[in-house]
């Protein structure tokens, strides 16, 4: 049961972070234009009104994400309860990779969002 937990709880991570960081950065956005912190790419760096639109588009994708992804996973992780470890394990590890699926494709159509805002200025 306790390795059961630990899985529930690593499945949990990404969707609860998605939820925390889209809603921070839907609302406040890094004050500074960051190589270290926040969202990263070319689009998003050249300047300011970039910098907080693609915080603010990426972030409602984000925190609509984790907020469909959070009961999914709690509902997928029920019903490995009372599996063995092994099984518990690899069920929570692909979980966690369908997870990330959201949230690549959130920075994907971020990106074309970033395009088509500031295909002027790029």
């Amino acid at each position: 049961m306790g390795f059961w937990i630990f899985m529930l709880i690593m499945t949990l991570a990404l969707p609860i972070t998605m939820i925390v960081l889209g809603r921070k950065y839907m609302t406040n956005p890094p004050r500074e234009i960051s190589s270290t912190s926040g969202y990263r790419s070319a689009r998003s760096m050249k300047n300011r009104e970039s910098w907080e639109y693609a915080h603010r588009v990426c972030g409602k994708k984000w925190f609509i994400c984790g907020m469909i992804l959070l009961p999914l996973a709690v509902i997928a992780m029920l019903f490995f309860l009372g599996k063995p470890t092994e099984t518990v394990g690899w069920a929570g590890g692909v979980i966690v990779l369908i997870e990330t699926i959201p949230m690549i494709a959130s920075c994907v159509l971020t990106e074309a969002a970033l395009k088509r805002e500031f295909e002027d200025d790029m």
